[in-house]
């Protein structure tokens, strides 16, 4: 049984874990469901190809938002007498932004065209390293302004870290990738 002792203090930690969805089963010996499969007995990250090439693109739909919503910030912001968008350290950090979306679409197209398992693993990998570095240097554009509730871009980072390890982390698609060459 989890109590709140074990999970800390927060009050939804406090029924027995059987009861979230057992259908009112007794958990087995170690607080789990008596149907819930034991732990490591579904592979991590055998995820369906179709599931990570759309994780790839949702990757690549939030690395674009990022990079509209700094372009965007970067144009109306103004800092010493000027728009932040004509600082030359503010243009390489959008010009970046733009390559690496770019560059991730073209990988995602390619593997949603070819269907190919090594094509898709590549695609996740640009996906994945453009929408946490793309959300990275938006929060450097929106200075500390993009931590707060004001802005959505926190959430993007963390939602791309999330999604940088569903179905297929960097380092198994990494390893696709070199197997497949």
């Amino acid at each position: 049984m989890v109590t709140s002792a074990d999970q800390g203090s927060s009050p939804g930690w406090t029924r027995p874990m059987w009861c979230w969805g057992g259908g009112g089963r007794r958990p087995d010996a170690v607080g789990r469901p008596a149907h819930a499969a034991p732990p490591g007995s579904r592979r991590r990250g055998a995820a369906a190809p179709e599931a990570v090439l759309l994780t790839a693109a949702e990757q690549l739909g939030s690395a674009a938002a990022t990079t509209g919503t700094a372009v965007a910030h970067a144009r109306t912001r103004a800092q010493f007498g000027q728009v932040i968008g004509g600082f030359q350290a503010v243009k390489h950090l959008c010009a970046g932004m733009l390559v690496r979306v770019e560059l991730a679409r073209a990988a995602v197209w390619a593997a949603a065209v070819t269907g190919d398992a090594v094509e898709i693993a590549g695609a996740k990998l640009l996906a994945d390293e453009a929408a946490t570095r793309n959300a990275r240097d938006c929060l450097q554009v929106h200075g500390g302004m993009g931590f707060t509730w004001e802005a959505d871009v926190h959430l993007h980072l963390k939602r791309a870290w999330v999604r940088a390890e569903l179905g297929m982390t960097v380092c198994q698609a990494e390893e696709a990738v070199a197997a497949g060459l």
